[in-house]
Order: structure tokens, then C-alpha cells, then sequence
């Protein structure tokens, strides 16, 4: 299976080095891509500096935008499957050949890096919100979840067009909610993830429980009017 490592940055000039680094380290059998989300430090510069794979864009396009277009480099490169990991670090790509390992032995369409399969959620604000997601994607689908919104995802060629080309496909718990319910095949597989050490993340506290309540929003209402695209791949 050819795998592409979508890395979505936007101001991660300092964690960047790292993260590539450890990649050659860890997965070398595996390719990657850096989509530069119109980044306002260094990103761009410093990936043309040290040689980095990676894709420009002109202007911020957020989470969705620069996902999308990684994704669409994978498909039109011929890649098998597309792993999205991010840019600060949390993740180690050490678990990758599991979830790839995962995905071709039970034919799965997304493989999910979850921290709690195994492992008890801790009662933070933040995975109190992960646990009421889990909850809405378990009452619509019928899938439990563990951790829903675990950034690193692992999708398979069947729904990999979707997510590259359809207007509705944003790299969110909703769509994952969406696609089990269009037939698609989800697995989990157990990960640590790593604080951030440089940096912020975009999401505060605040920012935090508006993002819980418009996913559990959109997964309990905004679903099911939600035009359903040709799954042509989900059935191929």
C-alpha cells in the first residue's frame, strides 16, 4: 500500500524540522507532504531551505482547505491511502504502519489514532467535549468512537475522493459521523499523542466548547439534509 503523510501547517516553522525529521527516523518507507496553509512565519521559507515536500498555498484556507488539498495530491499522485497527522509534533508517526497494518487486514475506509481505546478519557473540559461527541456519533450511527477528534486519521483510497473533491467533506468528527452512515468502514487503534511543546494551538477553551457544540450540532441536525454525494468509491 503507498501511503502519503499529509501534514497541514499553518505557522509551524518551529516544530516543522522535528516532525520531518522523525519522520525519515521512524517511517521512511512512507512519503509526505507539506500543504503551507499561507503561513505568516517562516514555514514556507524554512521548508524551501531544507528541501521539504510541500505544497504552497497562497492564502490561509484553514484545517479544511489545506487537508483537502493534500488529499487531492494523493489521489492525483496514485497514493493508496492518505495518513493526515499535524504539524506541532503531537503526533508520532511510529503508530502509522499499525494503522496502515490495520486498514488492509479488515478492509477498512479510516483508520483513527485514538488515545482511548485502551486508556481511560481524563475529565479535562476539552475531553469532556470529545466524550459528548463520541456520545452524538454513537446515537446517530450506532459506532462507538472512542476519540473522535483525534487529528490523525488514516484514509483509504474508497473514500479518499470524497474527502479530496466533495464540498462537504471537512476533516471533522461530523464527517466521519456522515460517512459511517453512507457505508463507510471505521476502525481505532490505540496511540499516545504528545503535548505541544512550541507553539499554540488554535483551539482554546472557548474555542473549545463552541467546537463541541457545532459538531454535536451538525451530527445531530445538520447530517441528515446534507447532500449525499455519489459514494461511487464506497461500493467499487
Amino acid at each position: 500500500m503507498r501511503v502519503l503523510i499529509v501534514i497541514p501547517a499553518y505557522n509551524e516553522a518551529e516544530n516543522l524540522e522535528q516532525v520531518v525529521e522523525e519522520l525519515h527516523r521512524k517511517v521512511p518507507e512512507y512519503d509526505y507532504v507539506i500543504v503551507n496553509d499561507g503561513s505568516s512565519d517562516r514555514t514556507g521559507s524554512l521548508c524551501r531551505q531544507r528541501g521539504f515536500h510541500m505544497l504552497e498555498l497562497s492564502a490561509n484556507l484553514g484545517l479544511t482547505g489545506a487537508v483537502q488539498t493534500g488529499l487531492r495530491y494523493a489521489m492525483e499522485s496514485g497514493y493508496d491511502a492518505a495518513v493526515q497527522i499535524d504539524g506541532d509534533g503531537q503526533h508520532d508517526p511510529a503508530y502509522l504502519p499499525q494503522l496502515v497494518e490495520r486498514m488492509e487486514k479488515e478492509n477498512l475506509d479510516i483508520v483513527i489514532g485514538s488515545r482511548f481505546v485502551e486508556k481511560k478519557r481524563p475529565n479535562t473540559a476539552r475531553m469532556i467535549g470529545n466524550a459528548i461527541i463520541a456520545w452524538a456519533i454513537r446515537a446517530t450511527t450506532g459506532k462507538v468512537i472512542s476519540d473522535p477528534t483525534s487529528g490523525m486519521r488514516l484514509y483509504g483510497r474508497r473514500v479518499l475522493h470524497e474527502m479530496a473533491y466533495g464540498m462537504n467533506y471537512r476533516p471533522e468528527p461530523d464527517t466521519i459521523a456522515f460517512l459511517i452512515r453512507q457505508g463507510a468502514k471505521v476502525g481505532e487503534c490505540q496511540v499516545t499523542m504528545r503535548e505541544r511543546t512550541r507553539g499554540e494551538s488554535y483551539l482554546g477553551f472557548t474555542q473549545s466548547i463552541r467546537y463541541m457544540i457545532q459538531m454535536c450540532m451538525n451530527i445531530f441536525f445538520i447530517q441528515w439534509v446534507r447532500k449525499k454525494e455519489c459514494l461511487t468509491c464506497l461500493s467499487s
